[in-house]
């Protein structure tokens, strides 16, 4: 059981509001947060590394004004933002705030990454603790070394503060599969959720309904699927996993939107509903930048898409055969 048994199926993923890819103006970052709540978006996620601090900054802006028992709030650790300042910050925060961003997976700093997400998220718990990125694409070929560290440090402190009722879960939030099938391995300090962005998704799932999913399934670990859109590019946007989309990538949404287009449906819905359809998945955490986009991913996420969409995307092999769909018998929706 997790925290996010009490919430409906879609929440909301900030890392946008850090200033990823833009420079996002503050009106508009708390408008966006501020319609997320009225529209009864419940769960939030978050993360010290969205601009170095500024999507928590952010989100504890407006839901300070909040009853805390009345949402889910999510965060990670892995990084502590250092109050010295860089000047030639790049990648996907180039627009975010200054301060230095330190790798740090030790007990200690876990301790102390929790402590300064309490600060700016202006509140006293979290709910779910995330080790973040503690995979070969932020980390190279030392990434396994970076889980060891993590083993003996962040889950080790994260599992007590969970039988200590601190946090209610805790787990590891990555946007590949390996680290969540090493950790799901382990024989002792077990996260009971993972955030696994980008990996299932309408573009790519066959791996992960392989491997990770039956895995979840099995020892009841909950998976909450971020960047459903893989961070943009189903929704119409420019970027496919955080770069620019590549040439195949393009060729397959042109044949699923041609699909699309002949049954009138949205690919932003099929995507997102996709997504939350697989039994093992607790919630959907689609971002956002600005306030209309909020209505835009309800509206997707409610619209009832016809079967015969679903099995002719299966019968042109643009979607695994296996993959639980939306509105099907075999879907069991949590």
């Amino acid at each position: 059981m997790t925290a996010l048994n009490e919430t409906k199926k879609i929440g909301l993923g900030t890392a946008p509001l850090g200033n990823m890819f833009r420079d996002i103006p503050e009106e508009e970052a708390r408008a966006t947060i501020q319609e997320a709540w009225e529209q009864g978006i419940r769960y939030f996620d978050t993360a010290p590394f969205y601009g170095a601090g500024l999507a928590e900054l952010r989100l504890g802006q407006v839901l300070s004004s909040y009853q805390r028992d009345d949402y889910v709030l999510s965060t990670k650790v892995g990084r502590v933002i250092s109050p010295d300042t860089t000047e030639d910050r790049k990648g996907l925060f180039a627009f975010g705030r200054k301060n230095k961003i330190v790798d740090d997976y030790t007990a200690e700093g876990t301790m102390e990454s929790i402590r300064q997400s309490l600060e700016r998220l202006q509140t006293d718990r979290i709910d779910i603790v995330y080790v973040h990125d503690i995979s070969p694409d932020f980390h190279g070929e030392e990434w396994l070394a970076k889980f060891e560290e993590a083993r003996t440090g962040a889950f080790r402190v994260l599992t007590r503060l969970r039988k200590e009722g601190v946090i209610k879960s805790w787990g590891i939030g990555v946007n590949l599969t390996e680290p969540l099938e090493l950790a799901l391995a382990l024989e002792e300090t077990k996260p009971d959720i993972v955030l696994q962005a980008t990996k299932y998704t309408l573009l790519n799932h066959e791996h992960a309904l392989q491997r990770l999913m039956p895995a979840a399934t099995k020892q009841n670990v909950r998976i909450v699927v971020g960047a459903p859109y893989n961070s943009g590019v189903t929704a119409g946007g420019p970027h496919y996993d955080y770069e620019e989309a590549p040439a195949e990538v393009i060729s397959k949404l042109d044949r699923m939107n041609e699909i699309a287009k002949r049954h009138h449906v949205s690919l932003k819905a099929a995507a997102l509903q996709f997504s939350a359809a697989h039994p093992a998945v607790a919630a959907v955490i689609p971002g956002a930048s600005r306030p209309e986009r909020i209505a835009d991913n309800l509206k997707a996420f409610q619209t009832t898409i016809p079967a015969a969409f679903w099995e002719e995307l299966r019968e042109q092999k643009l979607i695994a055969p296996h993959a639980p769909l939306p509105n099907h018998p075999e879907v069991v929706h949590s």
